[in-house]
């Protein structure tokens, strides 16, 4: 069966890389402190995949 090419696999893989850096981050103010470029690198990456996710139901 051919796979499609739809963006899917693209969205699923950011899906894994905002919570995989969500872990990062979390883990990182834990051990060290909080630092707030951290935090907001995240909170743009999240912003990023949740426009890929509305893009692609649109």
């Amino acid at each position: 069966m051919p796979r499609t090419t739809n963006g899917s696999s693209a969205t699923k893989t950011m899906g894994v890389l905002t919570v995989g850096a969500l872990v990062a981050v979390t883990a990182y103010t834990v051990a060290l402190g909080s630092n707030g470029w951290l935090w907001f690198g995240w909170v743009f990456l999240g912003l990023i995949t949740l426009g890929m996710v509305a893009t692609r139901s649109a």
